[in-house]
Parts: C-alpha cells; sequence; structure tokens
C-alpha cells in the first residue's frame, strides 16, 4: 500500500474514533442534567475535563470468569459499604506490561432487568491526586459485550465518581486489587472548577 494513503487512512481512523469519544463525553455531560441526583449544573459542565482520545488506552481483554464468587462489601468515601462480588477478572496488555482489573457486580442488581448484565471496574493509577482524582476512577461494561471470552477495555470512557464534585455521597473506593501501577493517561481529568463546593 501506497504509504501517504495508509496514513490518509490512518488519520481517518483516529478522526472517526475521536468523533466516537466527542459523542460519549456529550452524553455524559448530558446525564448529569438529567440525574436526579446529580452534583452538577449545566454551568458546572464545562469545567469537566478529559485526556485528548487515545485509542492505545483501548484494549481488548482476556475475561476470566470468577467461579463461585462470594459477594464481598466495598468501603465508600462517606464510610458506608455497599455489596458486590466479583464477576470475572480481565486481563490485558497495555504499555507494554501485563496488567489485570477485576470486574465487579452490584449484588442488590442481580435482580434488576436494567442492571443485572452491567459490570462496575473502578480502579487507581499512577496519575491520581496529580491529573485525575484522587479516590480513583470507574469503568462501565455490560456481561452482553463479553465476545469470544474478550471484552473491549476503553479507559478513554474512564469516568470520575460524584464524589470528585462535591462531598456527601456514597463512591465505592477501588479495592487494592484494582491499582494498575502506571499512569492512565486517558479518560476524564481533575475537576476544573477548584470553587465547586456544593454539599449534598
Amino acid at each position: 500500500m501506497n504509504i501517504l494513503l495508509y496514513l490518509l487512512l490512518l488519520i481517518a481512523t483516529d478522526d472517526k474514533y475521536a468523533e466516537k469519544i466527542a459523542a460519549h463525553r456529550q452524553h455524559y455531560k448530558e446525564e448529569f442534567l438529567t440525574e436526579k441526583n446529580s452534583p452538577l449544573k449545566a454551568a458546572d459542565t464545562g469545567y469537566l475535563r478529559f485526556y485528548e482520545p487515545d485509542e492505545k488506552y483501548k484494549v481488548s481483554a482476556e475475561v476470566v470468569i470468577t467461579k463461585a464468587a462470594v459477594p464481598f462489601k466495598i468501603q465508600t468515601h462517606n464510610k458506608k459499604e455497599k455489596d458486590y462480588k466479583e464477576y470475572a477478572v480481565l486481563k490485558f496488555k497495555l504499555k507494554g506490561k501485563n496488567l489485570e482489573l477485576h470486574a465487579y457486580q452490584n449484588v442488590n442488581w442481580e435482580k434488576s432487568a436494567e442492571h443485572k448484565k452491567l459490570l462496575f471496574v473502578p480502579f487507581t493509577d499512577d496519575t491520581n491526586n496529580k491529573e485525575t482524582y484522587g479516590g480513583g476512577r470507574y469503568i462501565d461494561l455490560s456481561i452482553e459485550d463479553i465476545q469470544s471470552g474478550r471484552i473491549e477495555l476503553d479507559f478513554n470512557k474512564s469516568y470520575n465518581p460524584y464524589c470528585a464534585f462535591a462531598e456527601g455521597y456514597s463512591c465505592p473506593i477501588p479495592p487494592r486489587e484494582n491499582s494498575l501501577n502506571i499512569p492512565i493517561k486517558a479518560g476524564e481529568k481533575l475537576f476544573g472548577k477548584e470553587d465547586h463546593k456544593e454539599h449534598h
């Protein structure tokens, strides 16, 4: 293939992916305006900050289903606890390292037709307290996204818990097993409005 044509195709692919992430983030911002307990108002969404879309942070992860998972409690930022159980371990390679994250299911959602297939992946990384929220970030997945034992794990879609914007919320703290010892420069950054001090 002609090198120039290859580069043009590569740029077109990057642009298409960037558009996809932009649409995802726009939907994310709009959800703050429709959620009953949202910590942000319309004017605040302009202070949401994100890394530039980077497809290198979209990886294919092997899904190792956890058999006979036992429910356990995850601590939250307001000292409460929430009941989860591990659904699977996601194994992947990023920046030349073999890594893994644990995907959880909220025990209280098991009987909900709308939520029972949701997977919750909270994590921390080396950008926390520097460029991203110190309490870690979240990725939402679905059991339906698993194909042939693998799932797409896109850190560009990682987002902050409500606790990053205001106090008083019960946000799960990522378990230590979901601590990544590399910087994940993708997804949502620190909130850009320093004087946002609303309490809920």
